[in-house]
């Protein structure tokens, strides 16, 4: 029997990973795999990648996957009651990155997607429950280059393609969590009854 795919979302430092570490522990029954997709290239990456990992329990096991998460995937979720995904944007980052990643604009989104649904189905196929967190990139000012709006409109197509494979979609806003998708399933009963 597959588990539940769930996706957590929200703006930065809202408090999403935290809930999502919560999520996993209460859901893995103690028997969590993390997939981590962070590069440390500077001291603040540095500092962000010591606080998540000084929240880990000692007996989670970390798969550290900035490139190719799918392998990681594949391995976790028929060895974990749950696995935490950390993070989609992150990972979506990488893969627009990626050395090996199409030079052309339109190319490199259809690479980013194909990346993602295959990550996406296998994470629905296993026996864990899966947790994704993300982050909403879309909800301020329109950046001022072109690879920085290729990111944000990538990750919002990243972040809306999640939400249909998930069973549940939690919003965290200042430390808050409130399942979106649950909401959004009683509006449009109520609108279809109404």
């Amino acid at each position: 029997m597959a588990g539940k795919f769930i996706l957590v979302t929200g703006g930065a430092r809202s408090g999403k990973s935290l809930f999502a570490e919560k999520l996993a522990e209460r859901i893995g029954d103690g028997r969590v795999a993390y997939i981590a997709t962070a590069q440390i290239y500077d001291d603040e990456m540095k500092d962000r990648v010591a606080l998540h990992r000084s929240r880990r329990p000692q007996n989670w096991r970390t798969y550290e996957a900035p490139y190719n998460a799918e392998q990681a995937m594949t391995v976790a979720v028929e060895e974990a009651g749950a696995v935490l995904f950390d993070c989609l944007t992150l990972y979506t980052s990488n893969l627009l990155l990626a050395p090996d990643a199409p030079q052309d604009k339109e190319l490199r989104f259809h690479y980013i997607m194909d990346a993602m649904n295959k990550l996406f189905a296998r994470a629905k196929s296993g026996p864990a429950s899966v947790i994704f967190v993300t982050n909403e990139v879309g909800m301020g000012i329109v950046p001022e280059n072109a690879l920085a709006r290729e990111y944000r409109d990538a990750a919002g197509s990243v972040n809306q393609m999640a939400t249909q494979y998930a069973d549940q979609v939690y919003l965290v806003v200042s430390g808050l969590a409130v399942d979106i998708k649950k909401l959004a399933a009683n509006w449009g009963k109520e609108d279809a009854n109404g």
